[in-house]
């Protein structure tokens, strides 16, 4: 029965992950790759990853530069990052696509700061989530006779360390990702 507990782990995992990847999506001052790299361009009839059309380069602290492999995509590239509305213009020159960084105010860095709370608050509530169906499972294994009250409850406890370690990896995320931002 163990197996409740050690199953939660991939799940609370897929959390912290998402989490990750969300927070490398959210604009800092600084030129990051991870800012483009998943936008989604349609070429050749079908939706592939930037990543996957181009080189992504990042030539100094406030330029993303892009440069698709095939030069008949370059206007399907141009528009999928229109379409991804960054808060920052594609520029085309001749076969590169250059992005130049805004730099952030005071009141862009609050927001993106609540942003990222929010984001860590929506990975603890999926934590949650695991946490309690987990716990329902528990209660209904015991029910059945599956397992002893002793044996849910030692379960249970070994969830709660579960759970803290991965509540303590999501906010270590958001703390590194506030202070990103916050750093000027």
């Amino acid at each position: 029965m163990a197996n409740l507990v050690d199953n939660a782990r991939p799940d609370f995992q897929k959390a912290v992950d998402h989490l990750r990847k969300e927070l490398k999506n959210i604009r800092s001052g600084r030129a990051n790759s991870a800012i483009v790299e998943d936008i989604r361009v349609d070429v050749y009839g079908q939706s592939m990853e930037l990543k996957t059309v181009g080189a992504i380069s990042i030539p100094d602290a406030k330029t993303i530069q892009i440069e698709p492999w095939d030069k008949g995509v370059i206007k399907d590239v141009e528009k999928a990052l229109i379409a991804a509305n960054l808060g920052m213009a594609p520029n085309v020159a001749g076969m590169v696509i250059r992005l130049n960084m805004p730099l952030m105010t005071e009141e862009t860095r609050k927001e993106a700061v609540k942003v990222i709370s929010q984001k860590g608050e929506q990975a603890r509530v999926s934590i949650r989530v695991v946490r309690e169906a987990v716990r329902d499972d528990l209660e209904k294994d015991e029910k059945d006779k599956k397992i002893s009250e002793d044996e849910r409850f030692r379960l249970q406890e070994q969830l709660d360390k579960l759970v803290k370690e991965y509540n303590g990896k999501i906010e270590c995320l958001v703390k590194d990702k506030e202070q990103e931002m916050l750093k000027v």
